[in-house]
């Protein structure tokens, strides 16, 4: 997905990593209310780039912010890459970078590998997370190990991330269930459907274990917000607008 806006960049130096930060300035007019800003966290592989249309839209009412996880595009390659280290980066992000830290509360949205990040950030600062969009998230169940073949040129992101973060998701701490259910703020779960390879089973469940979940299928398979991005911003933008 591309965009003529690629919103503005910084590397932000965050306890040891560099993490480049996107941000896209709100548009609306002063008339206008003022939306909370929202925080974008991507998936496996991907950057924060890849959230540029989705930015663009939602920063008629809010300011909107996305980050390089740590290992990917921009962002340092430190070696190590639990999913819990990635949401204390963003969490430092937030505390941070003053379009946020000055900001009572703040949204985030999280996609697959992002989604399990955004739900450890959610449980962490419940007081600052005032809304949480999961896009295609299943609760974690072990499953059968199936590692990607390396490619022989640089992807573009470090591969220990994939091989960690795998690794973490594959054989998952049996704690996750707890997680979510400690997550108080209104959850959006958006579904990709049956072309989807995330179990159906498991991402019902996350939705139902938590406290405010709600599940919405958009049929757009694993990316939902790049294969059909109008369906994704008339499920989230209306749940995002809502006080």
């Amino acid at each position: 997905m591309t965009s003529t806006d690629p919103g503005d960049t910084a590397l932000v130096a965050l306890h040891g990593v560099d993490v480049l930060v996107r941000t896209w300035p709100r548009q609306g007019s002063d008339t206008d209310p003022a939306g909370r800003p929202v925080l974008l966290l991507h998936a496996t592989g991907e950057s924060s780039l890849d959230w540029a249309h989705v930015a663009s839209d939602l920063r008629s009412r809010r300011t909107v912010v996305a980050l390089d996880a740590r290992g990917h595009a921009g962002s340092s390659r430190p070696g190590s890459y639990r999913l819990e280290e990635m949401a204390a980066d963003a969490l430092a992000v937030a505390g941070s970078l003053p379009v946020l830290a000055e900001a009572d509360t703040y949204d985030v949205v999280g996609h697959s590998m992002g989604g399990l990040v955004a739900l450890l950030v959610a449980a962490t600062e419940p007081r600052r997370v005032r809304r949480v969009v999961l896009e295609d998230v299943p609760l974690p169940h072990p499953r059968t190990p199936n590692p990607p073949a390396r490619p022989d040129a640089d992807p573009g992101f470090d591969w220990e991330m994939v091989l960690q973060v795998r690794a973490q998701i594959d054989d998952p701490d049996p704690g996750w269930a707890d997680v979510a259910r400690s997550v108080g703020a209104p959850t959006l779960v958006v579904w990709g459907g049956p072309s989807s390879p995330m179990p159906a089973e498991h991402v019902e469940e996350l939705a139902r274990t938590l406290p405010a979940g709600r599940l919405v299928r958009v049929d757009a398979g694993h990316l939902v917000h790049d294969t059909d991005p109008d369906g994704f911003l008339a499920a989230v933008r209306p749940f995002l607008d809502t006080s």
